[in-house]
Parts: C-alpha cells; structure tokens; sequence
C-alpha cells in the first residue's frame, strides 16, 4: 500500500490506493469545517514529495503558481502513490471535568459527554465517586462538517444518517474500551452519555431530518437505553444510557448541565448559558425554567472567521492593549496560526476601546482589516460574525428573562459553561455586548455536561420526566419580538 508521510509530524500511514486523504488527516487534528465539499479552502496542504491530482476545487482556490508548488485541498485529495504532506498540526484543548461527586451506587460507570468538537469520558468509582481515568478525543462525524446543521444535512443524504451513527459509536465504543483496559478489565455497570439535540439523534439512530428546517421541533424522545452488546461494546454487559434532550437545539447535555448547577433546587433566579457550535440557555429555577437554543452559530469556535481554528495550538487565545497597540497570546507560545473564540471576542473588544472599530461594527476611517500580528487581521465580516453570534445570545437571555418578568439586575448567579465559557474574559465579553450583566453575578462552571453525566451515573434508572416537566422550551425564531430584539442587540455598546 502506499506510505503518506505527514510532516511536521514525521508519522508514516499506509492507505490504500485511491483513499481519500481526510481519512488519515482528521485524526491529526486537521479540520474540514465545509464536511469536505471542498468549498471553505481551510484544509490546505502542501505534497512536497509525490503527486496528488489536482482536484476542480484546487483550480478555483489556488493559483496556478501555488498548484505548481504542490499545494492542494486536503479534504479532495486521493492517494495515488507516496507522497510526503506538509500539514500544520496542532492539539485540541478538550475540556474535561475531573470534580469528584458523591458516591452511592454499585462498581464502575462511565461518563461521556459527546460534543460537536470535541469528545471526553471518564472512568468514575460509582461507590466513592471518584474519577479514575480520563479519555479525550474529536468527534469522527468533523469530517462531515463543523457544525451541527452541515452534520444534519450529510444525515439527510442517502445512507448519511447510518454513517454518522456508525462513525459515532464506534469512536466512543473504543474510548470506553481503552477506559475498561484501565480499571483491570473490571466489568462496567453503567454508562451514560449527553449531547447536543443532533449528536443525540445521530448516536440514538432516530431521524434527524425535522432538525433540518423550520420548525426545528425534534423527534420526541425520552430516555434512550441500549446494552452494551447492542452497541458493538465490549464492557462486560453495561446498561447504556442517552439522556433525553429538553426540546428543539436544547440537548441533554444543557439537561445534565441543569443537574450540575443544582438550579432546578434554587430559589434564587439563575441562568445557565453554554456556548458552543450553538448557543443554549436556561433561566430560572426550581418554580419552573425556561429553556431556548440561540442561531449563534459557530463563530464562538472560531469557525466562519476568515482567520479562525480551534482553541489548540497556534490559536492566538487572548488579545490585550496598552492604549495604543494590540498584543496577542497564542496557545502552546508559538508562532500564531489562527484566532478560536475567546481571541476574537478579545480582539474585538480591545478594537472598540482603540476606536478601530465602531458602535456599529463598522472598521474605522474605512478600513478593510484590522491587524493583529504581521501575519494576520481581522476583517470586517469576521467583526460581523461576532455581531451576529452575539447579538442572538444577547437577545435570547433579554427575551427569556423578561418572559419571567425579569431583567438582567434580578439575576443571582449567571453559570457561564463550557470550553468558551471556561476561557473568555468576563469584562471583554461584557464590553462587546454579549453578556449584559455586572461581572461578580457571572461565573465560569466549566464543563457542566460531563458533571451532569458524572451524576447521572449515580441516580436510578430514571428517564428525567419530573425534571423535564420543571422547564419549559421557547422557539426563539417563532417570537414576533425576537427579531428587533436581535437586530438592537448586534450592536456594540458605546462608551
């Protein structure tokens, strides 16, 4: 078989002749936000030894110089012999949660929680509640797409849904095989996993085409229980268990972030806000909450920003300025390769204290970029994918609140989740207009899905039905006063 060097990682993989490139690359870290079709010209490579065919979407991304020079789309490449690929690699940050919880079950569990980007189990003691391996990794079904609506559309193909499935239970059924291998090949009793509403649906084999277009209602479900052997696992006949979702985008993994913070038991009013490849939110507490998925798209990711990657090597993470010049901070300390979501929403924030970028999200005295290193900049459309990011969660959090009778002052604790959540500047994400409230009322609780998970593994057998009832789902898009709402908070505030 032919042997395809990736440098600079100086790994060797054989691969058959004729196997798409993207096979190998994806599990080095390389991204395919446009699920392959070869339309985004993010996965570039350069074959400096070899050939590979230049595809029809080389010829419209490249110049003929740069086809000469070897460089190609890697999601259209083939092999066709060896060939030596110089390919930027870099790691993913996962964000795990290794907080022990109380003990009070039987043997051992696993916890999983299976994000858009990103996947993290861990290995919990059901007696004492302690956390005793970790596994992290991407999310295999990546290869199809960044986000959730380009998975849901290669789903809607033929064969598309059985082949995320595939793809999906697969991977997590070879995490929790190498978690078993850790804990002496100890039978597990239990395993429970959240998502997302499409990464529940893909995993579960239900039919994620009423996801794909207005009203965006789901599937009703419940929860869904399999065993170990109907999945292909091998854990010693563990009972497999899928927490059900809370309605429309609003996944189980926002259910079990609900268990994490304990505000289904709080009298204070609270809000739960995660943001991912979507933007979901909770408000309320144990009298009842309201629940809605916001269009924020994946900008808080980086994708869709003309400079934007992962928060993983190369990423430059945090932007800062000393009254006249912009600094940035890159993760790992080396050269800057891109920007993930916690950068932009610095850059942008110290662009409006600079004045280079206006009220409005206009670039000042008619500028087309703004620059943060020599090698890279901002444009204008990046400035207003955040502005439309934004202005969707800020418009979501104002209508929910207000649906109770509430304004942003009245809120005791705002949980701030997730790998985002985890590592954005409080005040910059406050400055840009994202977050509206005072920032002592705003806490980061990182990664709530997996604690959830973690203490769902504790719990009986239950479906959740009593917790459901306590919230309510509101379809953003399906209230007259969204709109204006959106369309006034894409703005900046002005200082």
């Amino acid at each position: 078989m032919p042997a395809i060097r990736l440098e600079p990682l100086g790994v060797i993989h054989e691969v058959a002749h004729g196997a798409p490139l993207s096979d190998v690359l994806f599990g080095h870290g390389v991204e395919f936000p446009c699920g392959g079709r070869g339309t985004c010209g993010r996965c570039r490579g350069k074959i400096t030894s070899g050939s590979v065919a230049i595809a029809q979407a080389d010829r419209t991304t490249f110049a003929q110089t740069e086809l000469d020079a070897g460089w190609r789309l890697l999601c259209q490449a083939e092999v066709a012999g060896d060939a030596t690929i110089a390919v930027d690699q870099w790691q993913t940050m996962v964000l795990a949660d290794d907080r022990r919880v109380a003990g009070g079950g039987e043997g051992l569990g696993i916890a999983i929680d299976l994000g858009t980007t990103t996947l993290a189990a861990q290995l919990v003691d059901r007696v004492t509640g302690a956390v005793l391996a970790v596994a992290t990794g991407l999310n295999p079904q990546g290869r199809h797409g960044a986000d959730v609506m380009s998975r849901i559309q290669f789903a809607c193909r033929e064969n598309g849904a059985e082949v995320m499935r595939d793809l999906i239970r697969s991977e997590l059924g070879r995490m929790a095989a190498g978690l078993r291998q850790q804990a002496a090949e100890r039978p597990i009793a239990v395993v429970t996993i959240v998502g997302n509403t499409a990464m529940h649906h893909l995993f579960c084999g239900i039919d994620p085409a009423p996801l794909a277009a207005v009203p965006f209602h789901p599937v009703e479900a419940g929860l869904q229980r399999f065993t170990d052997a109907e999945l292909g696992w091998d854990l010693g006949g563990a009972a497999v268990r899928f927490l059900p979702c809370l309605g429309g985008f609003v996944g189980s993994d926002i259910l079990a972030g609900i268990l994490a913070t304990g505000m289904h038991r709080s009298d204070r009013l609270e809000v739960l806000i995660d943001l991912g490849t979507n933007g979901e939110i909770v408000v309320g507490n144990r009298h009842g909450m309201l629940c809605a998925a916001t269009a924020a798209g994946p900008a808080f990711e980086g994708a869709n920003i003309s400079i934007g990657m992962r928060a993983a090597t190369g990423a430059i993470s945090a932007v800062r300025h000393d009254g006249q010049q912009l600094a940035v901070s890159v993760l790992g300390g080396g050269p800057a390769r891109g920007i993930c979501g916690s950068g932009l929403v610095d850059a942008v924030a110290c662009a409006l204290d600079l004045g280079r970028i206006l009220p409005s999200g206009r670039l000042a005295d008619g500028a087309k970029f703004v620059p943060l290193t020599a090698e890279l900049a901002l444009a204008a459309a990046d400035v207003r994918q955040l502005q439309l990011a934004k202005g969707a969660t800020a418009a979501g959090i104002d209508l929910l609140l207000a649906q109770l009778g509430h304004r942003p002052d009245d809120v005791a604790r705002v949980h701030l989740a997730g790998a985002f959540g985890n590592y954005i500047v409080r005040a910059n994400a406050e400055r840009i207009g994202l977050l509206t409230f005072r920032e002592e009322q705003v806490a980061a609780v990182g990664n709530t899905a997996l604690l959830g998970a973690k203490l769902a593994l504790l719990t009986p057998d239950d479906d959740y039905g009593l917790l459901r009832s306590q919230v309510t789902h509101v379809g953003l898009h399906e209230d007259p006063s969204f709109e204006d709402a959106y369309i006034t908070a894409m703005a900046f505030p002005a200082r």
